[in-house]
């Protein structure tokens, strides 16, 4: 007998408010189910409080936005688990052995009049759309008008149709309102053509590890990591406690699936001022065995600790007679960017009251890894910028950890 299709994700309201809603998913184990969940969970505005977990019952604890589309969420949530209606345990691996291909890429392009908190309101009409914005490139004409060009993927896999494209060009129309003049939508091809590395100089505000390190507001002693191999006589033990921010768990979850580990059980609960302990029992997914190499202990050890302490990079910084935001973040090996980055960015700086000239997205190797880079030149008007830049690049810091 497989698991029932409705069993597979149950929700528990909250019982009062403010209280948390319990999310149980109980399905076929794979590679990297826990990030593909928490990821999700990320995508749709919401925080893990609390998680508990053993091989693939996951018992996750979340609190987060009013006007949360809860059906919605339980319908991306089973679509991220494997398969339930066989017992062979060769099905519930398919998706290890038959990655998805990759999506689709279409461009949205627009132009309409500028105004203030234009690009936020259309980032998050997107977002309530459920498309990922792969690329960008926003600009400002000198006569006040805006030419947005969005490299996009659709969630719900239906843009190639008439209707759908209809829809969203609608949507778009009744959120812009006056300020849309014309409105396109066109296949431009796959992800994997479209969304290539780019090869543009990069500061060392996201590329060098010392200067990240001397401004992240972080503190080194505030994440504590260690591996025990005494307690379990099958699992290496991996003991976190670290500050809370948005997205920790997905972090956490992230780093442990590039690195093919598999979590037996885990543990997770935020404490008082959001300090957090999280209890994972690991083992490799290619031979089931414990972490023993002190050499491979360091690596995972030594990873998880800068996606701890830097989840995301920021940085501002002169770009000729101009200034410009930088925002990156690591890329997973699935080729999964973080999700509501730009959303994040774009709210900040509206509630900075600091306005946006031109955007890009782009993707950059950094080291030995991909990262999503976000490029922002700010618009300085005529008297310069309104805020300090060290204001301006804590806010946004601030805005994508979760501590606004």
């Amino acid at each position: 007998m497989g698991i029932l299709h409705d069993d597979v994700v149950i929700f528990r309201e909250a019982e009062k408010e403010g209280d948390p809603t319990v999310i149980t998913v109980n399905c076929p184990d794979k590679t990297g189910l826990g990030s593909d969940l928490c990821r999700i969970i990320l995508f749709f505005g919401l925080s893990i409080v609390r998680g508990d977990g053993k091989w693939c019952y996951i018992v996750l604890w979340v609190v987060g936005k009013e006007n949360t589309r809860w059906s919605l969420l339980k319908k991306r949530l089973i679509g991220a688990c494997p398969s339930c209606s066989s017992a062979s345990g060769i099905s519930y691996y398919s998706s290890d052995f038959h990655p998805p291909k990759p999506p689709h890429v279409f461009l949205l392009k627009f132009n309409c009049y500028d105004r203030k908190g234009l690009l936020h309101d259309v980032t998050e009409a997107l977002c309530e759309l459920e498309l990922v914005i792969k690329k960008v490139k926003v600009s400002t004409t000198p006569d006040g008008k805006v030419m947005d060009l969005f490299f996009i993927t659709d969630t719900r896999e239906l843009m190639h149709t008439e209707k759908r494209k209809e829809d969203t060009k609608e949507y778009l129309r009744g959120t812009l309102k006056d300020a849309i003049i014309d409105i396109d939508i066109e296949l431009v091809g796959l992800a994997a053509d479209v969304c290539s590395p780019a090869s543009s100089f990069l500061p060392a505000a996201i590329t060098d590890e010392e200067t990240i390190g001397n401004r992240t507001l972080i503190r080194s002693d505030e994440v504590t990591i260690t591996m025990d191999n005494t307690l379990s006589p099958a699992h290496t033990l991996v003991q976190i406690m670290c500050q809370d921010h948005k997205g920790l768990i997905y972090d956490i979850m992230r780093t442990l699936k590039d690195y093919n580990i598999q979590i037996c059980y885990g543990r997770f609960y935020v404490k008082e001022r959001g300090k957090c302990d999280i209890d994972l029992f690991i083992i490799t997914k290619g031979d089931g065995k414990k972490i023993v190499d002190p050499k491979k202990q360091h690596s995972l050890s030594s990873r998880l600790r800068t996606e701890l302490l830097h989840p995301v990079r920021v940085g501002v910084h002169s770009r000729g007679p101009d200034t410009e935001l930088l925002v990156a973040n690591p890329v997973e090996l699935s080729g999964k960017g973080r999700p509501l980055v730009f959303y994040d960015i774009t709210l900040a700086l509206n509630m900075l009251q600091t306005c946006i000239f031109s955007a890009e997205i782009g993707r950059h190797v950094i080291g030995d890894r991909e990262w999503e880079v976000y490029r922002i030149l700010l618009d300085e008007g005529g008297e310069g910028l309104s805020l300090p830049r060290n204001k301006i690049e804590e806010g946004v810091w601030k805005m994508l950890m979760g501590w606004e």
